[in-house]
């Protein structure tokens, strides 16, 4: 069973019990953002927070509601809350999502949730929350968020170890990719003011983070909404756009020693501009590029912007720029009408792009998607045949590449260190991102007085890499 996120509860404000609500998070980082502005608001109100269902006076479950097995644990886990509690709002990306009698799936599955609101929909949620259960107290007078530990700054409650941070610059996304259902959930791509985003970045930096991730559904793309319009940080002047966001996150990032990732990044030319600063350390040589496939056909039928040559010649410029640069990517073997050259091309882009960590997924045909309609649909077992060949291929490349690493000297971050890592302990690199790439393994350090602390940084010798992990030496 999910069970409700636990948050740190709040002081008793009054002699009654505050109100209490129960959460489930389900989904992507950029989901995860909500989530965390929606807790915001609720302690900022003086709403508790239960590690229940029976406890609380409601639950809110963020759901996603992208592939199906997304939307079956989406379903399944509001089911739960509803056994569990009885009382239920739903939020997310699945409450966007139509059934198959035109209205609303989760209602027509669910008749008996309280409400449903689709993603990024702080305040439809709270307007919700406040209709079933009223609002405790003025926050304005009894409680300043920014004062209690629990949050971070201007930028409210993160779900995340206090170590790192998911920074979301903009919502929604332009593109109308054939496999995606994205822009008929989050809408069109609506940026972020830049300095809404610099001070939510130096909030989380001033409160101990040493990684801040950006993402979005297209983070290339901010500030194409806004025609890349002049914002203000701090009484300056900056552009809403790429370039001049990294520029000011690692400006902001240098006095913390602090790492700034990027995901989600289409390969657009400007892009180009960015590698500079990874090459000067301002901001981690890593990019998070969705190539989806290589062979310019495919691509074409899933409405993806660019091609496998022009790709290529992209990743190796980058290279060029920055010879540090990870990439890591997705893609989708068995696309309908994807014939066995176009995925043997596929396989060929993958070896001769040496991508340092790929992901794939067998095709799954996702309701309300264009691509249903495509002729050619592949039988369930060749999808998944081909992803578990490209996988082969993809682990392959990977291992090589972090053979090349055995004997070099990395800066580790520390996530976990028991006993103050006497015993050794688990970090990553600048080239592995939280949850989804590979792990720096911590031997037990040579000096007693070394010690390992979680969230701070640790200097480690490389001395073997075993799969998609290292083994590093503390020094």
């Amino acid at each position: 069973m999910t069970e409700p996120i636990p948050v740190p509860p709040l002081p008793t404000l009054s002699p009654q019990r505050p109100p209490t609500v129960g959460f489930v998070s389900l989904g992507c980082p950029k989901a995860l953002t909500d989530s965390e502005l929606i807790l915001t608001q609720l302690r900022a109100e003086g709403y508790e927070t239960s590690r229940s269902y029976a406890g609380a006076d409601l639950v809110i479950v963020n759901t996603c509601g992208f592939i199906d097995d997304a939307v079956k644990e989406s379903l399944d886990t509001i089911g739960e809350a509803l056994a569990g509690n009885g009382r239920v709002i739903v939020t997310g990306c699945l409450g966007a999502k139509a059934g198959s009698d035109g209205g609303n799936l989760v209602r027509q599955v669910h008749p008996k949730v309280l409400a449903v609101t689709g993603p990024h929909a702080t305040q439809e949620v709270m307007d919700a929350v406040h209709a079933h259960v009223p609002k405790p107290h003025d926050p304005f007078v009894d409680l300043v968020p920014e004062a209690r530990a629990e949050f971070r700054g201007v930028a409210g409650i993160k779900l995340t170890p206090r170590h790192y941070a998911y920074l979301k610059i903009s919502e929604g996304c332009n593109h109308r990719c054939t496999f995606c259902i994205i822009p008929s959930m989050r809408g069109d791509l609506v940026s972020r003011p830049v300095g809404d985003v610099l001070a939510d970045a130096r909030a989380l930096f001033e409160s101990g983070v040493k990684e801040l991730l950006v993402v979005s559904q297209d983070t290339s793309a901010y500030g194409v909404d806004v025609k890349y319009r002049t914002g203000f940080f701090d009484g300056q002047p900056v552009k809403t756009r790429l370039l001049e966001l990294c520029q000011r996150l690692g400006e902001l990032a240098a006095p913390h020693g602090a790492w700034v990732r990027l995901h989600y990044v289409y390969p657009y030319p400007h892009v180009d501009e960015v590698l500079p600063l990874m090459a000067e350390g301002r901001v981690l040589p890593y990019l998070d590029v969705p190539f989806q496939h290589a062979h310019p056909d495919v691509l074409k039928r899933m409405k993806r912007p660019a091609s496998g040559e022009r790709n290529l010649e992209r990743l190796a410029r980058w290279r060029e720029l920055c010879p540090e640069l990870v990439v890591r990517s997705t893609f989708i073997a068995g696309f309908p009408g994807e014939t066995e050259a176009e995925f043997e091309e596929l396989l060929a882009f993958v070896r001769e792009a040496q991508i340092d960590r790929a992901g794939c997924f067998a095709y799954s045909p996702v309701q309300g998607a264009a691509a249903n309609e495509l002729p050619g649909m592949l039988p369930a077992e060749v999808r998944e045949e081909r992803r578990a060949r490209f996988m082969a291929v993809a682990e392959a490349v990977s291992v090589a590449r972090l053979q090349r690493r055995v004997g070099a000297t990395m800066q580790v971050l520390v996530d976990h260190a028991p006993a103050m890592g006497r015993k050794g302990g688990v970090g990553r690199s600048y080239a592995d991102a939280p949850e989804i790439d590979g792990l720096v393994r911590l031997l037990p350090p040579a000096k007693a007085s070394k010690t390992l602390k979680v969230g701070e940084f640790t200097r480690a010798r490389i001395v073997a890499a075993e799969g998609h992990d290292l083994i590093g030496q503390p020094i």
